[in-house]
């Protein structure tokens, strides 16, 4: 008998330590008051122990009490502006650990990179969340931007902080701009040489920018240094700043707006007030924020494990050779766009410079009351036709538009680029079989009848690779530059070395202007093991 109350008042006593210890922890809630937050029902205690929890806790603190329940609607809100908020922190957590290994010096960086990707564990998963999270940041920030401004949420007081969004729309893209350089690879190299010599077209300071950007005529130590402080010091510690004041005016100022129906629509008294209603942050919202948490987590890892995303890491950075299809990161392709159709310093600078002053002067500039989409034509207009010239810009900020790059070598190219993996290398090494293969204008339904399992993919491949040296040889349509005269190719694999195979892309044809026949050749060397040599 006495042994059972000793356990009883064992188990009394542990419970009530762990209960207060919770209580400690949760700043106010035992629990029973935490079981019935997680599942959602009332609480049990008076007066309301969850509200103690904002008043004694800094991070519940600077969370509201309560929202309306309309501005609560998922298809209000789509939670863009928490999804933006979710991938800084990514980045941040990230990056902080990225930065153990990776060593900004130009000797070094790459190396760094091979071997967080290869000695490290769970390294290349880590960066590919990194990037990946870091490409979700720039979308998740740009429609958060785009759905503000459809919904009107930018009019009244709420025009201060769609200025703060605007500058957190800029910081976000040159926090990824300027880490994009920091792999050290060809891909980020030239990418980021050409997005800081943009700014050498500033008037006036046009030179001393792009001498302060990247520390010297070219990129080099000073210029990887200064990327690497700008990604992980000064623009970060500008986020953080811009989004406290950005989240200070939306949470303890204005409030999340109401869908413009509920503000100024024609709806029952009952509707309005049901919109008003008040719906405490714990547990309603806490509980949704967790879920949000766990899907964004989610999508990250099934988007690099089951969808295969991989952060790019090309040959190790040479500033002597230009890979063919060099272009910006693709949220300043339409910068890129810019440039082609007129002078750089009108479309690279003013004009830019000009659209970024326009962004922020909106709620300035539209006078009109009105925040529904119905009753701002001319506003909502604007704002679709702007996206859709974005669109096209960017389309013509890639190699695709106004490059004109001679017949042989975009085919070639296309099938096998300079940088990134392409066709010809995704084909299983045992399918590359040896042997001379011309193009004839018909392509054998297997070019390996001998293999058990035939070559599939190098059948795919030399099919796309006749399909294109056909109509350069026969479409009379195609611009002079690229068509073959004449031509004739082939597709050379040999074994090279044990496990090592030699592919050779030979393309013949007669040049119109000198009268003489012209060759291009392109060798890929492919291992068993490692793809690319």
């Amino acid at each position: 008998m006495l042994k059972s109350l000793d356990i009883q008042d064992l188990k009394s006593r542990l419970y009530q330590a762990i209960d207060n210890r919770v209580r400690i922890i949760t700043a106010g809630l035992n629990l029973r008051e935490l079981r019935n937050v997680l599942r959602g029902d009332p609480p049990e205690e008076k007066p309301n122990p969850r509200y103690k929890v904002h008043t004694t806790s800094f991070l519940f603190h600077i969370r509201p009490r309560y929202y309306e329940k309309a501005s609560t609607i998922f298809t209000h809100t789509f939670r863009l502006g928490f999804f933006s908020t979710f991938f800084f922190f990514v980045e941040a957590i990230t990056g902080i650990i990225l930065m153990i290994y990776y060593s900004p010096v130009p000797s070094e960086a790459y190396q760094s990179i091979l071997n967080l990707e290869s000695n490290v564990p769970y390294g290349k998963l880590l960066r590919d969340i990194h990037r990946l999270g870091a490409e979700a940041m720039v979308i998740f920030v740009f429609l958060h931007m785009m759905r503000t401004f459809l919904t009107g949420s930018y009019k009244k007081e709420r025009s201060f902080t769609w200025f703060t969004g605007v500058l957190l729309l800029g910081v976000t893209l040159f926090l990824s701009f300027f880490g994009y350089l920091l792999p050290w690879d060809q891909l980020a190299y030239w990418a980021v040489t050409i997005g800081t010599g943009m700014a050498e077209a500033a008037p006036l300071f046009g030179r001393e920018a792009n001498l302060l950007l990247r520390g010297g005529p070219d990129i080099g130590a000073n210029g990887l240094l200064r990327a690497y402080l700008l990604h992980v010091v000064l623009l970060p510690a500008v986020a953080v700043l811009l989004i406290s004041i950005h989240y200070y005016k939306v949470s303890r100022e204005h409030g999340i707006s109401l869908p413009a129906k509920y503000e100024e629509g024609d709806i029952p008294a009952e509707e309005k007030k049901n919109a008003r209603q008040r719906i405490d942050f714990i547990p309603d919202l806490l509980t949704h924020e967790v879920f949000l948490t766990s899907l964004g987590i989610f999508a990250l890892i099934v988007s690099i494990i089951i969808f295969g995303y991989s952060a790019p890491l090309e040959n190790v950075a040479n500033p002597q050779v230009t890979p063919l299809d060099t272009k910006a990161p693709w949220y300043f392709w339409w910068l890129q766009g810019l440039l082609k159709l007129g002078d750089k310093t009108l479309m690279g600078v003013i004009l830019p410079t000009i659209i970024a002053g326009l962004l922020i002067a909106i709620p300035y500039i539209d006078r009109n009351p009105h925040r529904s989409l119905y009753k701002r034509p001319v506003a909502v207009g604007i704002g679709i036709l702007s996206i859709l010239v974005l669109v096209v810009l960017s389309y013509m900020g890639t190699p695709l538009y106004g490059i004109e790059t001679p017949a042989a070598t975009r085919i070639v190219q296309d099938l096998a680029p300079e940088e990134g993996v392409g066709p010809l290398r995704k084909i299983p090494f045992d399918q590359l079989q040896p042997g001379t293969y011309e193009v004839t204008g018909t392509v054998p339904r297997d070019l390996c009848p001998n293999l058990d399992f035939g070559c599939p993919a190098l059948t795919s491949v030399f099919a796309e690779y006749s399909r294109r040296i056909t109509r350069a040889i026969n479409d009379p349509a195609l611009p002079k530059i690229q068509r073959l005269p004449n031509g004739q190719a082939f597709l050379i694999i040999e074994d090279w070395q044990t496990d090592l195979r030699k592919v050779t892309f030979r393309i013949l044809w007669d040049d119109p202007d000198s009268q003489q026949r012209k060759t291009f050749e392109k060798h890929i060397f492919i291992h068993r093991l490692r793809g690319d040599e």
